[in-house]
């Protein structure tokens, strides 16, 4: 067994985050060398809890170095949880109370038009990241976490669900592929994530086994509310069975496709014309339509050129993606203005809107527009602009009421 074990980042780039080295002594009792710029204000908090968190665990006698450079509390309880683990087995787990905020549910048809992704083993990168109020906050556990992150990440990742405060975002958290996803659902699920990102999906039984695990641990922690899955197709073999993966199960709530895998599958070179990805991309949204579920766009990688990203974004939207990725917090106001209807639409919208409404008034089972008829779909489609129209700000609430429409 280990009697060493290191967790955490440190460097002259880190920020909110703590380094710790746990080294278990056959004597000598609790030592904490402390090393902080804010030891003066908080050391006393620092060493208080880290010696809670020891005591927690029945560790006795060890030396704890930490090495802080702003870390919350719970950032720091994670990483001398994962310290301790490297060295004991155990499977008590050490939780700071919940924030009340963070224990609601999604609705399935939310909009989702921007989900910005985040380092699950970076936290300084989340601190303030809702402040941006993009609709989703993904805290991701699979390529933005380097291979021997990765058990750490999970209690960061946990601890963040429970103690960040999101702003009311959605709460998702992409999970690694197999087995090594459906381990991560334990440091989630309990924890109440809103969301559950697939990646890499290729069939149907990719997300069986996923939501299985999913609800076998909300009825073990008596979590009410429904997870939702939001499935990534990434490569040729995903796009084929698209509709497969939408259907698989009632919980998939999304689908989106990852681009950079998908074109490197292909054997080709991603371009902002996206000319070698629009077959994917037809393909994800085709499905998703005929499945009910939300199509969404993959990320655009280039944050320096956000002209390139407002054209990238009309034209997802043009396709009938209903929201896309991102990964600066810059990126989030494009993605809103350019999915956001325009003039026109919000006209148009405006009329059917205003016709179903007298039609219904006077009780006519058909509604007509300009001497055309208009459809159930065609007004479904209209009340969606027009909520998504008040969602961004485009029209005032007040001068419609769309509710039981």
């Amino acid at each position: 067994m280990n009697k060493i074990a290191t967790g955490g980042n440190k460097g002259t780039d880190v920020k909110s985050d703590v380094f710790v080295e746990l080294i278990l002594n056959t004597g000598g009792g609790i030592n904490i060398d402390l090393q902080s710029k804010l030891k003066t204000l908080f050391g006393k908090q620092i060493r208080s809890l880290a010696k809670d968190v020891l005591r927690f665990f029945e560790i006795k006698q060890a030396s704890l170095k930490i090495e802080d450079t702003g870390a919350l509390d719970f950032v720091l309880a994670a990483r001398i949880e994962s310290v301790v683990k490297q060295l004991i087995d155990t499977e008590k787990e050490y939780l700071l109370p919940q924030l009340e905020e963070n224990k609601n549910g999604t609705a399935k048809d939310r909009f989702r038009l921007s989900r910005l992704y985040l380092p699950g083993n970076t936290p300084k990168l989340m601190i303030n990241a809702g402040i941006h109020r993009p609709n989703g906050l993904i805290l991701d556990l699979e390529d933005a976490v380097a291979p021997d992150k990765k058990f750490e990440a999970r209690f960061i990742v946990r601890n963040a669900l429970r103690n960040l405060r999101f702003y009311d975002t959605e709460r998702m958290v992409r999970i690694n592929q197999g087995k090594r996803g459906i381990d991560d659902l334990a440091f989630v699920i309990p924890h109440h994530a809103n969301m559950i990102l697939v990646p890499k999906c290729e069939s149907a039984g990719d997300l069986i086994a996923v939501d299985r695990t999913i609800k076998l641990l909300r009825k073990k922690h008596r979590i009410e509310h429904q997870v939702w899955l939001m499935p990534i197709i990434e490569s040729a073999l995903g796009v084929i069975k698209a509709y497969e993966i939408a259907t698989a199960v009632d919980s998939v709530a999304a689908m989106a496709i990852g681009l950079e895998d998908y074109t490197a599958d292909l054997g080709t070179r991603r371009t902002n014309a996206g000319k070698e990805s629009f077959f994917a991309r037809s393909m994800v949204v085709n499905a998703s339509r005929a499945a009910g579920i939300q199509p969404i766009d993959s990320v655009f990688t280039d944050v320096s050129d956000l002209e390139a990203l407002a054209k990238n974004v009309r034209h997802s939207k043009a396709l009938g993606f209903d929201g896309m990725g991102c990964i600066h917090p810059r990126q989030i106001k494009v993605i809103h203005e350019n999915f956001a209807p325009d003039e026109v639409e919000i006209e148009k919208a405006e009329k059917i809107f205003l016709a179903f409404k007298e039609a219904k008034s006077k009780g006519l089972g058909v509604v007509s527009l300009d001497s055309k008829m208009i459809d159930p779909p065609v007004v479904k489609r209209a009340v969606a602009t027009i909520t998504l129209a008040i969602n961004t700000g485009k029209l005032e609430k007040s001068r419609f009421s769309i509710s039981n429409y």
